[in-house]
């Protein structure tokens, strides 16, 4: 048991989380006469490790998913979610969102199309909320900062969130406040041509390129603020406000998120730099879910696609439930942690 953990605990902080690299950068950065344990020096080299590994970790898990998702366009996808109803349908489509694209404006052109060739309006926003705040991505690089045990439990209250929001969304009736175009669309054309392992390959390059272009800006954005935070924020002032004292932190945590835009990987990193400086586990990944999820651009599409009660009605189940997790977590971050 004992080996299993240490090869584990290797697999986590020497692969995943690439310490490795902090370390080599820090000698770098000292032999360029940069000292790391300066304020300067440590922003630098927080800067410098987050961006190599967040690129690294990135391509590498964009290829992935992008060949798991090849298996599934979107006609396949609206077939295989025909099948399954009620509460059975939720968590298949919240799923189906852990290998869709990595932020919530290209989620939204796919719930389009499912919500246009018929598909319950619940099973339809049950992917739109998973597939930005949920994926395989996200999983591996939350493991590389927080651990397996936050990183799975994210993932788990991702879901939940997705599914019930969803079945919310549906009993409330809300499929008369999709926009007419959208629901008077064409239906999805078939996809019968099976991809070959070459056409494969080549289809996850593209969307590894095309995708890391698109999010690479707001990595570099989110480590520069992480560096910023790490460094130069005092401590006892991200408590005051983000720390256990603050009984609202939660709350404002996701008032704050929902206007900024960015995807899981640009958001990981201010995370991980507020979670150092003693903001609470829950708070944090509040941020994190709203952020992803409720960013305003992507607020922005959906209200062409839905009309203002079913956009108010989205915001509301979502911002409900990100707070209600963030409580959570914070309640039991002694056991989490």
């Amino acid at each position: 048991m004992e080996l299993i953990s240490a090869g584990w605990q290797f697999v986590q902080n020497q692969v995943l989380g690439m310490k490795w690299l902090e370390g080599l950068i820090g000698r770098g950065l000292e032999a360029l006469g940069v000292e790391p344990t300066t304020r300067w020096g440590g922003s630098l080299q927080f800067f410098c490790y987050d961006v190599l590994k967040i690129t690294i970790l990135l391509c590498a898990l964009i290829f992935v998913v992008s060949y798991i998702q090849s298996y599934f366009p979107p006609e396949r996808s609206r077939r295989i979610l025909g099948r399954f109803h009620g509460l059975w349908a939720n968590l298949l489509s919240a799923l189906l969102g852990t290998v869709t694209p990595f932020c919530s404006c290209s989620s939204i052109p796919l719930f389009m199309g499912f919500t246009s060739a018929g598909l319950p309006i619940g099973v339809t926003f049950s992917f739109l909320i998973s597939s930005p705040m949920v994926d395989l991505g996200s999983l591996v690089l939350l493991m590389s900062i927080f651990g397996a045990r936050v990183a799975v439990i994210y993932v788990v209250l991702g879901l939940v969130i997705a599914v019930v929001g969803g079945t919310v969304l549906e009993k409330l009736g809300m499929e008369r406040y999709v926009e007419d175009f959208v629901r008077h669309a064409a239906a999805l054309e078939s996809e019968d041509h099976t991809l070959t392992r070459r056409e494969r390959v080549s289809y996850a390059k593209g969307q590894m390129t095309a995708t890391f272009r698109k999010v690479f800006p707001y990595v570099l954005v989110g480590v520069g603020v992480g560096a910023v935070i790490h460094n130069w924020l005092p401590e006892s002032w991200i408590q005051s406000i983000l720390g256990d004292g603050n009984p609202l932190g939660v709350v404002l945590a996701v008032l704050v998120g929902i206007p900024m835009y960015a995807d899981i990987f640009g958001t990981i990193p201010i995370a991980e730099a507020l979670l150092t400086k003693g903001a609470q586990l829950g708070t944090v990944l509040a941020l994190m879910m709203a952020v992803t999820t409720l960013s305003l651009p992507s607020l922005i599409m959906l209200r062409k696609a839905v009309k203002p009660r079913l956009l108010a009605a989205f915001i509301g189940v979502c911002t409900l439930g990100i707070i209600v997790v963030g409580y959570l977590f914070n309640l039991f971050q002694w056991i989490i942690l």
